[in-house]
């Protein structure tokens, strides 16, 4: 999964949220949520964000693999990320935005 150019991550352990810079609203993050984009962020692939996510926190491997499963389509859905590629991706364009 990747996050889309405009979709601006703020991340905590207890939550967070993603701003959509195109139409200025943030989506907010469960902690649950958060922790798992904060593995997909961190791994490469999906099965690898799955065992991550797994050794992180006392579930079975397919509970892991649906709570992934679940952000990665609720952002994709919300149009903040794309699926394949790192989460945020190395040849992201760099421009000044709007609110700096």
């Amino acid at each position: 999964m990747r996050l889309r150019e405009h979709a601006h991550p703020v991340l905590t352990d207890n939550g967070g949220a993603i701003l959509d810079e195109r139409s200025g609203r943030w989506t907010h993050l469960t902690p649950t949520a958060a922790a798992a984009l904060l593995v997909l962020c961190a791994s490469s692939t999906h099965e690898q964000a799955v065992g991550q996510y797994a050794a992180r926190y006392p579930i079975t491997p397919g509970q892991a693999d649906t709570d992934i499963t679940a952000v990665t389509i609720a952002l994709a859905t919300a149009g903040l990320a794309d699926t394949g590629g790192s989460c945020l991706s190395a040849n992201r364009r760099t421009r000044r935005r709007w609110w700096w």
